[in-house]
């Protein structure tokens, strides 16, 4: 498995390109480049070991790979509840059988640099904003917590702190994924919700 990452990429959209041809991989992957932290994978089993080892937002999939195809890395994912985006790029032409294929876009190579460039922040704006209804959910249960119980109640329960945590987590992914079309963050930092 190969990386394209540097310091910068680090607040960006996190992205797998997944293909048996390691050129065809590494193209994708440089057509990302500045768009997103970028990792590639050369096959089904190595995509499935980088999605259990890290967070990715964008998976790019290749449908027909020896070994562990494409479509079985996506039913996979599915099983697994990966939590992100599945974006399938291969030369099979889609049929009927897509029908009931849980991925969220496909695009039928060859994929020009735009296209790719597109498919990708098209994708990484969904999940952020799914993220963020997560993070509003969690953190208005967390802030009316906080604003109602002591700082030494709150210290003391368990629960509360692996939720606020999972606010933690899900704000920085929403603000990786959105980038500056998280204003709504600071919209909800506005509303009062103690006791009067």
């Amino acid at each position: 498995m190969g990386a394209g990452t540097d310091e910068a990429d680090e607040d960006r959209p996190r992205a797998l390109v997944v293909d048996d041809e390691r050129e065809v991989a590494d193209a994708y992957a440089l057509r990302l480049r500045g768009l997103c932290e970028v990792e590639t994978a050369y096959g089904g089993e190595d995509a499935l070991r980088a999605v259990e080892d890290h967070e990715f937002d964008v998976v790019l999939l290749d449908r027909h790979m020896p070994g562990l195809s494409g479509d079985e890395v996506l039913e996979r994912l599915d099983e697994g509840d990966f939590d992100g985006r599945v974006i399938m790029v291969t030369a099979i032409d889609p049929g009927f059988d897509v029908l009931d294929m849980p991925f969220d876009d496909y695009l039928c190579k060859p994929v020009d640099r735009e296209d790719v460039r597109a498919a990708v922040t098209h994708q990484c704006t969904v999940l952020g904003y799914e993220v963020l209804g997560d993070y509003f959910g969690v953190e208005s249960k967390r802030r009316v917590v906080e604003a109602e119980l002591s700082t030494e109640e709150r210290a003391s329960h368990e629960e509360f702190g692996e939720l606020q945590a999972t606010a933690e987590r899900l704000e920085r992914r929403a603000r990786r994924l959105l980038g500056d079309a998280a204003d709504a963050l600071d919209d909800f930092d506005a509303i009062g919700r103690e006791s009067e």
